[in-house]
């Protein structure tokens, strides 16, 4: 895996999928255990409010217009 400028990496699909990562909906962490071996670790969400674009993807519809697509995301 190779390191971004910024520190970054991607986390490869099959990881994601089997450990339940999803984009924006997760966090995680690093954590280093007894032997100084270091772990992905999925924590708990703080997180209490749906984020207003994921609620808006399950409203829209394929015939609303720009302003009415708009209106879902602002709130």
């Amino acid at each position: 895996m190779k390191v971004t400028s910024k520190g970054q990496v991607t986390i490869p699909q099959k990881v994601r999928e089997d450990m339940g990562i999803r984009p924006s909906e997760t966090d995680v962490d690093f954590v280093r255990d007894e032997r100084g071996r270091w772990f992905l670790k999925k924590t708990k969400q703080n997180r209490t409010k749906t984020s207003r674009f994921r609620a808006a993807h399950k409203a829209g519809k394929l015939t609303m217009s720009t302003e009415e697509i708009l209106a879902l995301t602002r709130g």
